[in-house]
């Protein structure tokens, strides 16, 4: 069994959680994540934190251990209708525990909480795609990006 926790503007992490919330997506998001500091920065971005916007995060917890085995992270793009209210940053859950539940339970749990819709990127190779897509999401467009 696990127990979930959200996190908001209203409802902020202590240190403690946040930065067990940030190595544990960084660990678990594998080759689909990022640096630390940018998991770190995007939590704070739903926390509210420097008059960001904010999101939610929601975490799963083992009964038992008590360890996060899931995570996902949403922040607010204070936009709407072109672009989403809403961008999935990060979803992941403990590689010992995939294939129960726990991933779609998380989605389902922010996907209820927010408000407006919810754009995510996702590699195509990323076998959690067929989630995604069972969930009613769907591909719009092919993302390109410059970098400076």
């Amino acid at each position: 069994m696990i127990t979930l926790q959200k996190y908001s503007e209203e409802n902020k992490t202590n240190d403690d959680e946040k930065k067990e919330i940030t190595a544990f997506l960084f660990k678990h998001l594998e080759q689909y994540g990022d640096p630390e500091n940018d998991i770190s920065d995007a939590i704070d971005y739903s926390l509210g934190i420097g008059n960001k916007p904010g999101g939610l995060i929601v975490t799963a917890r083992d009964n038992t251990s008590n360890a996060i085995v899931g995570a996902v992270v949403v922040n607010k793009t204070g936009m709407g209708g072109y672009i989403p209210e809403n961008i999935l940053v990060y979803i992941a859950t403990d590689k010992n525990v995939r294939g129960k539940g726990i991933g779609k339970t998380l989605m389902l749990n922010a996907i209820d909480s927010s408000q407006g819709d919810i754009a995510l990127h996702c590699e195509p190779e990323n076998p959690a795609i067929h989630l995604y897509k069972k969930l009613g999401f769907s591909s719009k467009y092919l993302e390109m990006r410059l970098k400076k």
